[in-house]
């Protein structure tokens, strides 16, 4: 009896073996085709977007056929789109149990897009365009190898990761906002791996076989570890977050402005258009058009103006909530590095130092992503600073409260036990139930 027990042992630890063997084999075969298909497609877009801004840069008249540019968007998309113009929030649906198709043509549809606005001179970022782009060739890839339901949710990671991780150039960061994105206060390891392969993967194909290079900044001297450091950072981070609530708050209010006042899509558009076009000539400057690249480099080595991450703010919220393509990132990356630059003077930090914070704490308050926006603070800055990146990081995402610019986000857990949320509940419905809390409080205090 106890021979058979043994060699049953051994069979069993055999099988256990080889399923975890097949398991990272299968992952790396199906983890490798998305971090290929989103790098190449990351490759392609970032090399589109160098030209085209170049040309925006070099033909200052192109501005004028802004809105012209984004009614024709609109018009493809009302056209062909479907429930294309979810963009993310799309993808984040399907994994969170979703019973829509992911489109192919989500594709070709946001890179042209964004290809649009940034060529005419809209204020928007390539984040977006890079996670839709990789879901739905993530979902193409699932339905050509007939995948099951549940290796269908852990593609669209990939795809979130592998677009993610090789736009920026930082696969760490890539692999843990797919991961972490889907809900706040969770995390599905259940992913992980086939994330950091298509992430890994992705960023590979981008910069070794296509050649992408990605821009580095100069974080420069780090201020020695104190107490008093500590706490002006802490002070700046709680800026910070609040400054991500202001985008994303002003950015859905002008989606809902917007759609209420013109029904039709083009004409938001076109009159969106417009009113960036106006902006322009009523400042007087068009360093707020595009990525917003000048001014991230520019808080980095020099002095900005301290309202240039307002500017930027209001810019890329018109853009987007007209509905014209393209992400929030690299435009939340200017907008916290300028602000950073900002606070230099009333803090007394060294100016690239806040810049950094700003860069990474911002773009962690508008997306709910702590941990991947430490990373991603790592691999752009160095280890160095660690310890300041990570207290930025939690610190926004905290004063951040529960908004975000993904609408579609769950809240897995909430960011405090005094505020009860159930479990599930979205980012749009949240303001829906906080109305019915203060309401039934109300009544009882009636009562």
């Amino acid at each position: 009896m106890n021979r058979l027990k043994q060699r049953w042992s051994v069979i069993c630890g055999g099988w256990w073996f080889a399923a975890l063997w097949g398991t990272l084999l299968k992952w790396i075969v199906l983890g490798s085709g998305v971090g290929i298909l989103a790098g190449t497609a990351s490759a392609f877009f970032l090399k589109s977007l160098d030209y085209v801004t170049d040309l925006r840069m070099n033909n200052p008249w192109l501005l004028f056929l802004l809105p012209l540019g984004g009614a024709l968007v609109s018009f493809l998309y009302l056209r062909y789109g479907k429930n294309s113009a979810k963009g993310n929030n799309l993808i984040l649906e399907q994994i969170h149990d979703g019973k829509e198709t992911i489109p192919l043509r989500m594709a070709p549809l946001v890179l042209f897009g964004t290809i649009i606005t940034h060529l005419f001179g809209g204020s928007a970022g390539r984040e977006g365009t890079a996670v839709q782009m990789g879901g739905s060739l993530a979902e193409g890839f699932g339905k050509l190898l007939r995948v099951g339901p549940v290796d269908r949710k852990i593609l669209l990671i990939c795809g979130i990761s592998g677009g993610f991780g090789s736009i920026f150039g930082t696969p760490l960061a890539g692999t843990v906002f797919g991961l972490e994105v889907l809900a706040i206060g969770l995390i599905s390891h259940e992913a992980l791996i086939p994330a950091f392969i298509a992430s890994f993967v992705g960023n590979i194909v981008a910069t070794s076989f296509w050649g992408v290079t990605h821009l580095h900044y100069p974080i420069g001297e780090i201020p020695a570890l104190s107490l008093m450091v500590v706490l002006k950072v802490v002070l700046a981070s709680i800026l910070f977050g609040l400054t991500s609530t202001l985008f994303s708050e002003l950015t859905h209010t002008l989606k809902k402005g917007y759609t209420r006042f013109f029904k039709n899509p083009m004409v938001k558009s076109a009159v969106g258009g417009l009113m960036i076009i106006a902006l322009v000539y009523v400042l007087g400057t068009r360093d707020y058009l595009g990525l917003g690249i000048p001014l991230i480099q520019e808080s980095f080595t020099g002095d900005v103006s301290p309202f240039a991450f307002l500017g930027k703010l209001v810019f890329t919220s018109l853009t987007l909530g007209a509905g014209f393509q393209g992400g929030e990132v690299t435009p939340l990356f200017a907008i916290g590095a300028t602000l950073g630059n900002a606070l230099s003077g009333f803090l007394h930090l060294y100016a690239p130092f806040l810049a950094a914070l700003g860069f990474i704490a911002v773009f962690c308050g508008a997306t709910n992503t702590p941990i991947a926006c430490f990373l991603m603070g790592i691999e752009l800055f160095g280890a160095d600073a660690a310890i300041y990146l990570f207290i930025a990081c939690i610190v926004s995402y905290l004063f951040s409260g529960h908004t975000g610019i993904y609408t579609s986000q769950q809240i897995g857990i909430s960011k405090s036990h005094f505020i009860s949320i159930p479990q599930g509940t979205t980012l749009a419905t949240v303001k829906s139930l906080k109305k019915k809390i203060k309401g039934s409080t109300g009544e009882e205090s009636r009562g």
